[in-house]
C-alpha cells in the first residue's frame, strides 16, 4: 500500500515522503497511530507541503546523524564479566547494554537496533560499528574484562592521564635542561674564541715591534 508519512518513521522515512509498505503495516499500525495516510488523490494534494518540506527535514536528520557520529567515534565502553579461563564469556554484551552505557557516559541515546548486531562473547577490546549518517562511520571502543578486574582497569584508566600529564612535564624539564647547557656550552666556545683571538693579536703585535725597536738602536 502506497501512504503518505505524516511523522518520522524508523527505516521508512520522514515526514511527507510517499512510500510502499505492507498493508498489514499500514492498517495495523501506521493508519490508526496517524502516522500516516493512504495515499490516494485527495491525501497526495494535501500532503504537497508537507513533500516540499521533507527534502529539507531528511537533510536536517542527516546532518543531525553525522554529527552524532563525530562525538560518539572512539568513545570507550568498558564491561565487567564472568569469564572462562579461556576468555569465553558466560553470556554476552547485548546491543541494549552498549547503548545503556553510551548514553550514560555522553548522554547520547542510540537506537539499539543502529548498533551492529554482532555478539560479543570474549573477553578483550571490540571495534563495534554504529550505523549513523553517510559521512562518517563511527566506531565504538568496547572492552570487556573479567569481572574482578573491573574496578582496578577503571582506576588504571582514570590514573593515565595523570601519568601522561606527569610525563610530559618530566620531558619539557628535560628539554629545559639541554637548551641550559647547549646555551652554556655555546658560551664557553664564545669566550674561548675571544680569548684566542686576543692571545694571537697581542702575538702579532710583540712580533711586529721587536724589528722597529732593533732599526730605532741601529740608527742610533
Amino acid at each position: 500500500m502506497k501512504v503518505i508519512l505524516l511523522s518520522d518513521v524508523y527505516k521508512h522515512g520522514v515526514a511527507g515522503e510517499v512510500v510502499d509498505v505492507k498493508d498489514g503495516f499500514a492498517r495495523n499500525w501506521l493508519i490508526p497511530k496517524k502516522l500516516a495516510v493512504q495515499a490516494t488523490e485527495g491525501a497526495l494534494k494535501q500532503a504537497e507541503a508537507l513533500r516540499s518540506q521533507a527534502a529539507a527535514r531528511k537533510a536536517a536528520l542527516e546532518d543531525r546523524l553525522n554529527e552524532l557520529g563525530r562525538q560518539i567515534n572512539g568513545v570507550e565502553l568498558v564491561f565487567g564479566r564472568r569469564a572462562s579461563p579461556t576468555g569465553k564469556l558466560f553470556g554476552s554484551v547485548t546491543t541494549s547494554e552498549i547503548a545503556d552505557e553510551l548514553l550514560k557516559k555522553t548522554g547520547i541515546d542510540i537506537n539499539r537496533r543502529r548498533i551492529s548486531q554482532i555478539p560479543l562473547r570474549e573477553v578483550g577490546v571490540h571495534e563495534v560499528p554504529v550505523r549513523l549518517g553517510t559521512e562518517v562511520s563511527p566506531m565504538l571502543k568496547v572492552v570487556i574484562v573479567r569481572e574482578e578486574e573491573y574496578e582496578s582497569y577503571l582506576q588504571q584508566q582514570a590514573e593515565a592521564p595523570q601519568t601522561e600529564a606527569v610525563a610530559e612535564g618530566e620531558e619539557a624539564a628535560a628539554g629545559n635542561v639541554v637548551e641550559a647547557v647547549q646555551e652554556a656550552v655555546e658560551n664557553v666556545v664564545e669566550a674561548v674564541t675571544d680569548a684566542v683571538e686576543n692571545a694571537v693579536e697581542a702575538v702579532k703585535e710583540a712580533v711586529s715591534g721587536e724589528p722597529a725597536e732593533e732599526e730605532e738602536k741601529q740608527s742610533e
